[in-house]
């Protein structure tokens, strides 16, 4: 009898799975096996999130969004219904391991959330910040406890009251500040004073949200309330522990990682193994391991390279692999099927409306009593409405908590999912911040007729995406500097990529923080970028301003465009898409890149430029006195190519510099305006010529009529170092295939023509083919503004901005 219950009980409760198989030709089936499952289980999760992510990117959704939905999608609400897949892939006696890793990324993942959040930036917190973080997190609070009497009356009736209440109370009020930060940067409203307000706000949401999840968790345990209260006692014990101790030695360990030295090894290790060992604390103590990782990040030092190596050795495997795992662990236990009847249909709603009534509520209510405009108090609310991570950490420990149940659980999971999706569309459509864009005359290298060229200043917008397109950049404006005083000022913006991964935000942070105009994740490169430009400022005649843009690759133009708008720039200068190989050759970057310089040529309000960069001047900065640079024009005619003459006559000037001009005839017919115009500009050249005596400047007229005579005329200028050439001249294209680059632009950094000369291709501004920047017609606006209060301007904008700067708004006297 014994031996047959036995039996059963085995039957019904399977052994643990063993870790390897021996494979499929010894006749075993690697999915009854631990790890082949689990690898099929990460890729499978991988796939299907990064595939929703992709298909959700038009609406511009977190990804957050897109691993929730997914988790779902292979839990039993959708494929998970076919008991098949389910029991193959994801069968019951593998959850074990399946949970166990999902946690093991949490961890580490919290460890860098806990990285990310500055407590002395929460601590510098502005009082009325501080007032909407409190309203935003004690109303929803309120109407979660009030939403707890209707649930435990419906469906949670054997939920024990205290631990319920707060539960509910800590998911409504949460607001999930990596997901709000990367909304705000979709949104372009990161650098307004509405982001920096959201952010403070939340960042002190998150921290308040930590210490009620703690509350919870010590409340929801089995004992009576004295064990609770012991449980309580001791996590502070731990928090006062980690600060008193803890700290000082992560602290040495910063200090033995000074700037442009590798961090040692054994730090990082030591760092981790702490991060696993205060897991384990906290576990031991009962308030969940991931407090011990969150906690051990909060006390790491933010300043100097070590938080930035551990975040790079971390992120992308725990972001990109694990931590996704959580989200479909997650899924796994979120039936939709268990919300039936009207009942639970109700209570869906009724948690809903409550959760953004008390956070959307308590927000605008507390915003406008400290006289934040009603349009922005109303986004504000919105955007303190994003739920994320720890909303699902929430719920998750409260179901293993046995405080909620499948039900609640699932109503509390599509709750959070409905709240984050609607933040982005709804700010998108009642929040345009305005742009007071100074209308300004100089928008082409060439002067106009009513602008004296010798008295008007040029502004450039210089754009680069890494250290190694700066000496190039900075070569060719010593160049272009012109003659006189306040001849040329040059902003230089540092087209950084937010993206998903842990340290972008925290790039935000510390732009944010400390002022400083570059960040990346490579400390060494900061520094250098720092003091190449600021070199290049004392030595040169030239000003410079320091930006940096950080957005999503996709609408990243948008930065590089308004600059150009807010800034006055004349041109600006774009990174060509593809990088040099040492063997001469090109690679392209992605279509990504390639698609920001298409947006920035069309929409521009002004001239653009594209620099192809063949390390013009070698891999330094070449300073003013030893300029010696030899410059090819190459002139076919029309606008564009007026421009590229323009910046090469204003390249002349320099006495380092000496320019050729090569004038092609046009193999396509123009209008007899165009032809006087190009004629124009070729006497004033030559008369540039009679002026100067050296020989620096010269002119010459090559008789190249046919493809392969203009193909030989460029071979024979190989030599020279930079090519300037209007992107879309009257002639045949030399290549098959141009791309942004022009018919002329494409052959010079095509592989049949070997030089070593950089190349700069310019596009003249033309309203009538750039519709989209008719917004910045000045005919719309307010008379020009003065030089002088363009300077003002400039300097109440920052001459340093950690990012792209905005205009005053509103709520400018509030943050």
């Amino acid at each position: 009898m014994a031996t047959n219950s036995t039996a059963a009980a085995a039957a019904k409760c399977p052994g643990p799975m063993k870790a390897t198989s021996q494979g499929a030709f010894q006749g075993e089936n690697p999915l009854d096996y631990a790890l082949p499952l689990a690898i099929l289980q990460i890729c499978l999760v991988v796939v299907v999130t990064r595939g929703l992510a992709y298909l959700l990117r038009p609406l511009r959704q977190p990804r957050v969004i897109a691993e929730i939905i997914g988790g779902i999608l292979l839990g039993p609400s959708a494929l998970g219904r076919s008991q098949k897949f389910l029991h193959a892939v994801f069968p019951a006696q593998s959850m074990t391991v399946l949970d166990t890793l999902a946690n093991l990324g949490l961890l580490f993942f919290l460890f860098l959330v806990g990285l990310e959040l500055d407590i002395s930036a929460i601590r510098r917190t502005g009082k009325k910040a501080l007032a909407i973080a409190l309203a935003g997190i004690s109303a929803p609070f309120a109407l979660g406890i009030g939403t707890s009497f209707a649930f435990r009356a419906t469906i949670v009736k054997g939920a024990p009251q205290g631990p319920f209440l707060v539960f509910m109370g800590v998911a409504l009020s949460i607001t999930a500040f990596p997901v709000l930060a990367r909304i705000l940067a979709e949104l372009k409203l990161l650098t307004t004073d509405l982001g920096r307000m959201a952010m403070s706000a939340a960042a002190v949401n998150d921290v308040a949200a930590w210490i009620l999840l703690a509350l919870a968790i010590a409340l929801s345990g089995s004992g009576s309330p004295i064990i609770s209260l012991w449980v309580l006692l001791t996590a502070a014990g731990f928090v006062i522990a980690i600060c008193l101790f803890l700290r000082p030695v992560l602290a040495w360990m910063a200090r033995q990682s000074p700037e442009g030295e590798p961090v040692k090894e054994v730090y990082i290790c030591a760092t981790l193994a702490i991060v696993l060992a205060a897991g384990f604390v906290t576990d031991t103590i009962g308030i969940h391991a991931l407090f011990g990782a969150f906690m051990v990040g909060i006390v790491v030092p933010k300043d100097g390279p070590f938080a930035g190596v551990l975040i790079e050795k971390v992120e992308d495997l725990i972001s990109g692999l694990f931590l996704p795992l959580y989200f479909v662990s997650s899924g796994l236990k979120t039936n939709v099927a268990t919300i039936k009847g009207a009942k639970s249909w109700g209570l869906l709603v009724l948690v809903i409306a409550n959760a953004c009534l008390g956070k959307i509520g308590g927000t605008v209510i507390t915003s406008m009593l400290v006289k934040i405009p009603v349009r922005e108090a109303v986004t504000l609310g919105f955007l303190m409405n994003t739920k994320g991570l720890v909303e699902l950490i929430v719920l998750n420990i409260g179901r293993d908590r046995k405080v909620l149940n499948d039900e609640s659980f699932a109503i509390m999971v599509l709750m959070a999912l409905f709240t984050t999706f609607i933040t982005t569309p709804i700010v998108m459509a009642i929040y345009k911040p305005a742009r007071k864009t100074v209308p300004y005359k100089r928008r082409t290298v060439d002067c106009g007729p009513g602008d004296a060229a010798d008295s008007s200043e040029l502004r450039v917008l210089a754009c680069f995406h890494s250290n190694r397109h700066i000496p190039t950049l900075l070569n060719l404006v010593e160049a272009s500097r012109g003659t006189g005083r306040r001849r040329l000022t040059m902003y230089a913006m540092h087209l950084v990529e937010l993206s998903e991964r842990s340290s972008a935000i925290s790039l935000v942070q510390r732009a944010r923080r400390d002022g400083m105009p570059f960040f990346n994740s490579k400390e060494q490169r900061t520094e250098q970028m720092v003091v190449a430009f600021e070199a290049f400022q004392q030595l040169s005649s030239v000003r410079v301003r320091p930006m940096t843009a950080i957005s999503d690759l996709d609408t990243i133009h948008r930065d590089v465009i308004d600059s150009a708008g807010d800034k006055r720039a004349a041109i600006v200068v774009m990174p060509y898409h593809k990088a040099l190989h040492h063997d001469g050759s090109f690679q392209s970057l992605g279509s990504a890149y390639h698609a920001i310089n298409k947006r920035v040529l069309r929409e521009a309000p002004c001239s653009v430029a594209i620099l192809v960069d063949r390390g013009l001047g070698g891999h330094a900065q070449v300073s003013a006195k030893n300029v010696s640079f030899s410059v090819a024009a190459l002139f076919f005619g029309g606008p564009d190519d007026r421009e590229a003459l323009a910046y090469a006559t204003r390249m002349a000037e320099h006495p380092g510099v000496a320019v050729t001009l090569a004038r092609f005839q046009p193999s396509r017919l123009q209008s007899e305006e165009e032809d006087a115009a190009d004629e124009k500009a070729v006497e004033a050249f030559k008369a540039k010529v009679g002026a100067v005596k050296d020989g620096s400047v010269r002119f010459e007229e090559p008789e190249a009529y046919t493809r392969e005579q203009v193909v030989e005329t460029l071979e024979s200028l190989a030599g020279f170092n930079v090519f300037v050439v209007g992107r879309m001249p009257p002639t045949a294209p030399l290549v098959e295939r141009p791309d942004e680059l022009g018919p002329v632009g494409s052959y010079l950094v095509s592989q049949e023509f070997r030089t070593s000369a950089s190349v700069l291709v310019i596009k003249r501004y033309d309203p009538a083919t750039n519709p989209k920047s008719k917004r910045f017609d000045p005919k719309a606006r307010p008379p020009a503004a003065t030089d002088t209060e363009e300077d003002v301007l400039d300097e109440e904008m920052g001459s340093s901005a950690a990012v792209v700067p905005v205009t005053r708004s509103p709520m400018s006297d509030i943050a």
